[in-house]
């Protein structure tokens, strides 16, 4: 059998496996196992998964991964979140939209404490979606607020999903996360321009808070101000040692986690709940990602032994001859094409092994396109007819959001994220000049 038509049927009979409802790192495991053993016989199905657990094991940088989980999980259950909201509502409820652009405030910083969507998500749906709604604000511009900012957790550091992508394309967290920070701002930023010129021109979308409850005194608002600025704080004590080359990317990450304990413990938060609940959700988190990378790995040796990516460049550039970029735009609307059924940690997975190798023979950067995919997957999760997002919004909201009003709320931020990609794309710099200035340094 061809070595082409090998790798094609590994890779149908995962999707296969995937649309019967198996777990990823299951059927993407058993799938690299079974081939190596038809393969390379007993030895090789058997060597195969072990050499991809123990490189997974002695990858020192994944270390990082549990901290950040455990820092955002104690950030959040201790309610520091919820001082965060308080803070964007009085300072930026006297403005058209104010407290809407305060909602991507806070997801921001969410994105900082956590790197994971579901947890900006999860924040936005409980804590600011009633406040926007109570307000007069427009039920589908708030609800498209949510999605769009709760995006922000897989590109702004520390990004969990990047983590991921640095395990699978062997480059360095850091420079990925470096490589993030401008255009999660830059996009952020966006959002908060889009959101001030439809209130500005709509001003019922987003009315401005009544007097009353905005003139309270100025020692209030400083105490919320100072409660708002302890997770900026938080994230300057752990990115500032890294980024002055002080620490390592692991002993930063600890840093972090550290100082979101002491806060809890300050703020007079850190009950034995807050940190059961914390732990667990840390150790089921950090296992389902271990569980996923290992099958990529195992899944990547099979493809790299077979030279299936070099027979797929082949077809790509000789056999139809397409020019690298028409490649990439390819690739990234097959992205946007499985986000309709798929997370991000499982396109990644599937798709990793073609994709990494690819994009460096045609000659692209691999930390640039590292955030290129992640841009993407933000697009592919708010994307109909099953964007990631959509769903996770239907589960959180009140009653009187139907699921139309869900679609309808992220078309104008879809366009906004599509223009947000097309930058990036064309001035890469944006994303490699932060990585390039730290590293060179």
């Amino acid at each position: 059998m061809a070595y082409e038509t090998i790798a094609i049927l590994m890779f149908s009979s995962m999707m296969l496996m995937l649309l019967t409802g198996q777990r990823v790192f299951g059927a993407i495991g058993f799938v690299a196992v079974v081939s190596a053993f038809f393969l390379w016989g007993d030895r090789g199905g058997y060597d195969l998964g072990f050499s991809a657990a123990m490189k997974l094991m002695k990858w020192y940088p994944l270390l990082t991964l549990p901290m950040f989980i455990f820092m955002g999980y104690i950030l959040s259950n201790s309610k520091i979140a919820d001082d965060l909201y308080k803070m964007f509502h009085v300072w930026m409820g006297g403005l058209r939209g104010g407290l809407a652009i305060g909602t991507i405030g806070l997801m921001v910083l969410i994105s900082a404490m956590n790197g994971l969507s579901v947890a900006g998500m999860a924040i936005g749906a409980t804590i600011a979606l009633p406040e926007l709604l109570k307000r007069g604000y427009d039920k589908q511009m708030v609800t498209g607020v949510i999605q769009a900012g709760s995006s922000l957790g897989i590109l702004v550091p520390p990004s969990v999903v990047l983590v991921l992508y640095a395990m699978i394309a062997r480059q360095p967290v850091g420079q990925l996360w470096l490589a993030g920070v401008f255009p999660g701002l830059m996009m952020a930023g966006m959002f908060v321009l889009y959101i001030a010129v439809r209130c500005w021109i709509q001003p019922s979308l987003g009315p401005v808070l009544p007097k009353e409850e905005r003139d309270i005194p100025m020692s209030e608002k400083l105490a919320l101000l100072r409660a708002g600025l302890l997770p900026i704080g938080i994230f300057a004590a752990m990115m500032v040692p890294f980024v002055n080359g002080w620490t390592s990317l692991v002993e930063s990450s600890a840093i972090g986690a550290i100082a979101a304990f002491l806060a809890a413990v300050l703020k007079g938060r850190m009950t034995r709940e807050v940190f059961y609940h914390s732990v667990r959700s840390t150790l089921g988190i950090s296992c389902m990602f271990m569980w996923i990378i290992l099958a990529a790995l195992a899944f990547g040796a099979v493809f790299d032994g077979l030279g299936a990516v070099k027979a797929i460049e082949s077809v790509f550039t000789e056999q139809l001859g397409l020019s690298p970029w028409m490649i990439l735009i390819l690739m990234q609307l097959s992205f946007i094409l499985m986000g309709t059924f798929l997370d991000d940690t499982a396109m990644l997975v599937i798709v990793a092994p073609l994709y990494v190798p690819l994009v460096k023979a045609l000659g692209f950067d691999l930390i640039w396109y590292g955030v290129l995919y992640t841009i993407t997957t933000q697009i592919a999760y708010m994307t109909p007819p099953f964007g990631y997002n959509l769903f996770l919004m239907r589960a959180m909201a009140p009653p009187e959001i139907g699921l139309k009003d869900i679609y309808v709320s992220i078309i104008p931020f879809v366009f906004v994220m599509v223009l947000a990609l097309s930058l990036v794309m064309i001035f890469p710099q944006i994303a490699l000049w932060l990585p390039e200035i730290v590293y060179n340094k």
